[in-house]
């Protein structure tokens, strides 16, 4: 196991019905998790969307925006996911970092 304290997803896209879209909720799929028995660990989760911003805060050009996994969506290992701000739409496709924390063991 290499020294990460996190666990790897990709943000798909936004929860959508088959007109509208409903940006409030994201759709992560994560990493080598493939049913909806494996996303009950992951409820309740932190995560985070890093990106780098053109001008620095606080010395550095890296942000965040944090969020929780709330509950699963479909049966492949997908989970839904609320921010606390909306993730931008460029950020399709990108990779969020799933804390695993807090515990629920």
């Amino acid at each position: 196991m290499n020294g990460r304290l996190y666990s790897k997803g990709r943000f798909l896209g936004f929860k959508r019905g088959q007109r509208t879209q409903y940006e409030h909720t994201a759709l992560i799929q994560l990493e080598n998790v493939n049913s909806k028995e494996e996303t009950s660990f992951y409820e309740g989760k932190r995560v985070a969307y890093l990106y780098r911003a053109p001008t620095a805060k606080k010395g550095t050009h890296i942000r965040c925006i944090w969020g929780r996994i709330t509950r699963p969506h479909g049966n492949s290992g997908v989970v839904r996911a609320k921010f606390r701000h909306n993730l931008p739409p460029s950020a399709m496709g990108t990779t969020v970092r799933v804390m695993l924390y807090p515990s629920n063991i």
